[in-house]
């Protein structure tokens, strides 16, 4: 079981970054106030954990202005989409997996 453990993504710990990743891998991207909603966070929350996974180049920042309004969105990167995606094989390996200590036989 601990090869399970280790498998899982320290980066993704955290439900914030792992609610994150979960809205910016099914969407190509979504702007800051759309996650902050979505996550019921704070802005200063919201900013650290995005730091956080820019830094392991999992999202990438994409800054524009919509009318005279800055705008800032951002999108999983394909390191971040893999990334995710193996760190969710690896919670359900572990998941599925059964202790033999605890079966019993009839």
């Amino acid at each position: 079981m601990k090869g399970f453990i280790s498998d899982l993504n320290k980066a993704f710990e955290s439900r914030i970054r792992l609610g994150m990743m979960s809205i910016l891998v099914v969407n190509e991207s979504v702007d800051f106030a759309t996650l902050k909603t979505q996550l019921q966070v704070t802005d200063g929350n919201m900013a650290s954990h995005l730091s956080a996974l820019e830094k392991l180049n999992y999202l990438e920042v994409r800054k524009q202005f919509i009318g005279r309004k800055p705008n800032t969105s951002y999108a999983a990167t394909e390191a971040g989409r893999q990334a995710f995606a193996a760190h969710l094989d690896a919670l359900e390996r572990l998941i599925s997996r059964r202790d033999p200590s605890t079966h019993t036989s009839e």
